[in-house]
């Protein structure tokens, strides 16, 4: 059975310092930029001003409705501009470099970054599409490693290399259109998209990359390009307490509180942020979230982890802690990785705790584990691949390119 006693040192740092800046290729793409950033790319190739607002719809229905992957593809754009946008630009994504398929359906895909001087080292990212009835949901990196060192989850074992900009944010989603043709109109059980659903729930801590964070997710949700609704694009944060508000007043999409602990002294353990914003005040910050409300309920995630934060009587204070809060507990069997410390609790004792939260008047759901078997769960996502041999990633390649 795990126990406090290896957990981290409390003394280890609460946040990580990135390596890394991000150096733009020579040619960058105009994947991530806003109309106006357009409109100031189409000028420097010359395009008038009285004819820059046409042209950057133009560009954003072939960008973001269309999915193009080249400036050829686009039509409706005149020939003189999309050979001068060729000249200066690209409509790159992110590289595939593996994608690997669960037995339940999950797919994750390790994407490389383009290098921007050709001297820095290419870094990758992971990105996973979750495959349901009624939806399916795509879980999104904000950073090339995380920030944060929570002691149960595997991404925090990771450096911190560099924060993702707003263009390898919007990249993953359209990475993950290409690969399952899911641009053209279809019909599907949950209407005409695969992608139905975002979490920002990938590698990273995306409140420690606001602004990144917040371009990427109103080009996702803008209804004349990718058209995700904000109420089916989820943010989740483990307490970055100043960012909060921030994010409902500027990005308002649902949010997801990474709690896991209801005593500070082991959350403190377990999400070392906790130090620096301890419960009492990341909940205060949940009850001002703007929007927040029995129909747009703040998900709290619980991970179970067997004799450390399992027992009735967390049940029993989260759900004390919670009161006044319009919320929902997500309950994550824990997914083990190498070299954890921990076990997921029993399942009996998940159904008794999740008893409990539930009939004191909170939904309870337990997360069904998915894309165990190829380190795709939650908490479980470091770019395993790195660990491949080159015979294996050339591999991995070769079925991603030929899928």
């Amino acid at each position: 059975m795990a126990t406090t006693a290896g957990l981290r040192d409390t003394a280890a740092p609460l946040e990580k310092t990135p390596l890394e800046t991000y150096v733009p290729p020579a040619k960058p793409s105009l994947i991530g930029l806003s109309r106006a950033e357009l409109a100031a790319r189409l000028g420097d190739i010359g395009v008038p001003e009285r004819q820059q607002k046409m042209r950057v719809q133009q560009l954003w229905h072939w960008l973001y409705f269309r999915g193009a992957q080249s400036f050829d593809e686009m039509t409706s754009v005149s020939k003189d501009t999309r050979s001068g946008l060729a000249e200066r630009f690209t409509v790159d994504r992110p590289e595939v470099v593996a994608e690997q398929i669960s037995n339940d359906g999950t797919r994750k895909w390790l994407l490389r970054l383009p290098s921007g001087d050709g001297l820095q080292k290419a870094h990758e990212v992971e990105c996973v599409y979750i495959p349901e009835t009624d939806r399916g949901t795509l879980c999104v990196s904000s950073q090339v490693g995380c920030t944060l060192n929570c002691s149960f989850c595997h991404t925090g074992t990771q450096r911190l290399v560099r924060n993702l900009t707003a263009g390898e944010i919007v990249g993953q989603i359209m990475v993950a259109r290409d690969r399952l043709n899911d641009w053209a109109d279809r019909e599907t059980p949950h209407g005409n998209r695969l992608i139905t659903n975002i979490v920002m729930m990938g590698m990273g801590e995306p409140l420690y990359n606001f602004d990144a964070v917040r371009d990427a997710l109103l080009i996702v949700s803008d209804n004349e390009g990718i058209g995700i609704s904000r109420r089916r694009i989820t943010l989740s944060t483990s307490g970055v307490v100043p960012n909060i508000r921030r994010a409902g007043e500027e990005i308002g999409v649902a949010l997801a509180i990474s709690l896991h602990a209801v005593r500070d002294e082991l959350r403190n353990e377990l999400v070392p942020l906790n130090r620096k914003y301890p419960i009492a005040e990341l909940l205060q910050a949940c009850r001002d979230y703007p929007g927040a409300s029995n129909a747009r309920r703040i998900t709290f995630e619980y991970v179970m982890l067997k004799g450390v934060n399992d027992s009735l009587d967390d049940a029993k204070l989260l759900v004390k802690l919670l009161k006044g809060i319009p919320a929902k507990i997500n309950l994550i069997p824990f997914n083990p990785w190498p070299g954890s410390a921990y076990e997921c609790s029993d399942w009996e004792q998940i159904e008794k705790f999740s008893e409990y939260v539930f009939n004191a008047g909170y939904s309870s759901p337990v997360r069904t584990p998915r894309g165990r078997d190829i380190l795709a769960a939650c908490g479980q996502l470091k770019s395993e691949t790195e660990k491949l041999s080159a015979r294996e990633r050339q591999a991995l390649r070769a079925m991603a390119m030929t899928d």
